[in-house]
This record gives C-alpha cells, sequence and structure tokens, in this order.
C-alpha cells in the first residue's frame, strides 16, 4: 500500500535532521514529542518510523521505543540518508505550486482541494491547516477558506528581507542580549556541515529549515521576546515563495561560512560588528534569491 504524503514528508524530515547531526547515533524519536512538532496526530508520525525502520534507518527496541541506528549498522547497500519518497508529489506542494502560478484563485473550499488533488477529507485538511500555519491561507469567516498573497510578489518577498535587516542586527544589540553557548554550540554544528559544502543526502527544505534555525536561535538571545516573534512570523510568510527555490551549495556554504562568523563575534561579545554583518548576510541572502524565487521572463531559470 503506498504511503501518505503526509508520512513521506514527516520520514524525511526526520533523515534530514539525522544528516544534519541533530539526531545522533541512539537518539531516541518519542512519538508524541514529533507528533507535537509536527502538529499531526500520532498515526502518521507511526507511519513514518516504520516507513524508516523498513530502511535500517531507525530501529523499534521492544517496550523502549525508536533510537536512531549507527550507519555501520543499516541495510546494506542503504545510506538512510536518500529522501523515502518523491517530495515533489506531495499534494502540499502542488497547491502551493499552484497559487504562486495564478492557476486557482483565492477563494478556495475543502472539497474543491479534496476534487483538485484527490484527496480524503482528513487530508484536504491537514494540507489547510498547514498552510494555515505557514501564514498563506485562512479560514473564512463561515464557510471556505481564503488563500492570501503573503510573499506571493517580488515586491512583498522583497519587503519581508527588508523587515528582517531592521530586527535582526537591532536585536543583537539589545541590552538584554545574553550569549548562549549551549545552543550556539548546536548552531555551529549545523553551520559547519552546510559550510563545508558536503549536502549529500539533505532535503532541500531541511537546508532552509538549518538557515531559520540559525537566525531565530541567536534572535532568541536578544532576551526580548518581540523580536522573535516577528522573525518567526516573517519566516512563515517567506516559505510560500522559497518553496522553488533551488539549492545552490555554493551559495548555501557562503552563508553558512557567514553564521559562523556571526557565532564567532558573538563569543567574543563583538555584537556591533556581529550586527553590521548580519546586516549585509540579510542584504547578500535578498539579492541571491529574489530573481530565483521570482524569475523574471527575460532571466527565465537562474540560479544564484
Amino acid at each position: 500500500m503506498p504511503h501518505s504524503p503526509l508520512a513521506l514528508r514527516i520520514a524525511n524530515d526526520i533523515i534530514a535532521r539525522i544528516g544534519m547531526g541533530e539526531f545522533g547515533t541512539g537518539s531516541h524519536l518519542a512519538t508524541e514529542v514529533l507528533a507535537k512538532h509536527f502538529e499531526v496526530s500520532r498515526s502518521p508520525v507511526r507511519e513514518a518510523l516504520a516507513i524508516l525502520c523498513d530502511r535500517g534507518v531507525i530501529e523499534n527496541r521492544r517496550n523502549r521505543g525508536f533510537f536512531v541506528l549507527p550507519a555501520a549498522g543499516r541495510t546494506a547497500g542503504e545510506t538512510g540518508l536518500e529522501p523515502v519518497g518523491p517530495c515533489e508529489s506531495d499534494p502540499y506542494y502542488e497547491l502551493a505550486e499552484d497559487w504562486l502560478k495564478d492557476r486557482i484563485g483565492a477563494d478556495q473550499t475543502e472539497q474543491a482541494i479534496r476534487d483538485r488533488y484527490s484527496l480524503t477529507r482528513a487530508q484536504a485538511q491537514d494540507l489547510l491547516s498547514r498552510a494555515s500555519r505557514e501564514g498563506w491561507a485562512e479560514p473564512k469567516p463561515g464557510y471556505g477558506w481564503k488563500l492570501r498573497q503573503v510573499a506571493k510578489t517580488v515586491e512583498a518577498f522583497e519587503e519581508i528581507y527588508r523587515f528582517r535587516a531592521v530586527i535582526e542586527p537591532a536585536a543583537l544589540l539589545e541590552p538584554s542580549f545574553r550569549f548562549d553557548r549551549t545552543v550556539a554550540a548546536a548552531l555551529r554544528r549545523t553551520q559547519e556541515r552546510l559550510a563545508s559544502g558536503d549536502l549529500g543526502g539533505l532535503a532541500p527544505a531541511a537546508m532552509t529549515a538549518a538557515g531559520a534555525a540559525f537566525h531565530e536561535g541567536i534572535i532568541r538571545m536578544s532576551g526580548n521576546p518581540m523580536f522573535f516573534y516577528a522573525l518567526e512570523r516573517a519566516n512563515q510568510l517567506r516559505r510560500l515563495a522559497e518553496y522553488r527555490l533551488k539549492v545552490n551549495p555554493q551559495r548555501i556554504a557562503v552563508q553558512s561560512r557567514e553564521h559562523l562568523e556571526m557565532l564567532d563575534l558573538l563569543a567574543r561579545g563583538d555584537n556591533l560588528e556581529a550586527a553590521h554583518l548580519m546586516r549585509r548576510h540579510l542584504s547578500g541572502a535578498l539579492a541571491s534569491k529574489s530573481p530565483v524565487v521570482h524569475p523574471r521572463s527575460s532571466d527565465p531559470g537562474r540560479t544564484a
């Protein structure tokens, strides 16, 4: 029986986290914790974990739960780090692409979504709920759904980055800023992997998520929760447009090296220089991403 797109998405996310070092050998993957993280029921999480067991990536220890296996313990011929299903066929991404390309209107119903993407009622509800959590869909008063413009246009996408270029450097200069060495060490491990250019087995969405996690981890250190809430919302709004972003390993490596440089500056207490670097970093990210996320007709398919 084919696996559900939701279970495949969760399985691929777990694989990416293993590849990034977030879940190391021996890590316990608790079903309830993962369900809370993905904001889903435990059923698709259990299905995802069963998929990874079949792949030899994790094992189910009787009466103890699921644990990540060392690479040497995986099934022969399996790296355990390859995607377990075609993410591109996920109806969620199909809906996002249809909306970005104006193939569907802003006003939608659950039934229309079910019919267009051949979904069950539960699958359609999950898809629309996820779009709502990520900030580009909202239930209409009474009946139906409204798809929002958010970062659908070039102007909106660039506005998000200009907003971030204001708040993120400012957060580093807050009087309440406290450098958290434990958080920084975890961020450093992920960024060193990305900076090395060794991206084999890592899903594009995982790399995007790693970048967002870095910026959100740093801004939390400001001690002012308003900065974090603002950045979290901005990251949600740009996610829709970045689904079509092509991964360029050299660009990822450059951005990750800048992340590492920021960590070094903050560790030394040089927050002013870190703030200057953060502003340059965000300006550079916008320059490289904007023409890729929103390619002009005269520059089709360009990558940064």
